[in-house]
């Protein structure tokens, strides 16, 4: 299962996601899309969000099951500690 959460971006760029996936609160969409489709969908995204946010999680072969894509401004950056995924945020 795949999920992205949006924040501050483009109507159009949540229709787009809508082609693949379902929204299920708003900016929050859920899916099982195949890799390839994934990774072109983040691309997108990633290209598109502007000064907005967007953050997926996907499945991965790690000790949490998971793994974290993000991208725009003001962000929490996800770090990983010996295996274990922890998100950061830059001081201003």
């Amino acid at each position: 299962m795949t999920i992205v959460v949006l924040i501050a971006v483009a109507e159009g760029l949540r229709g787009h996601l809508t082609r693949w996936m379902v929204e299920v609160a708003a900016g929050v969409f859920v899916g099982n899309p195949s890799t390839r489709i994934r990774d072109r969908l983040w691309t997108t995204l990633a290209i598109r969000v502007g000064d907005g946010q967007a953050i997926m999680i996907e499945p991965a072969r790690n000790e949490q099951g998971w793994a974290v894509r993000t991208a725009g401004r003001d962000r929490w950056i996800p770090v990983d500690l010996d295996g274990l995924i922890l998100s950061a945020r830059l001081r201003r």
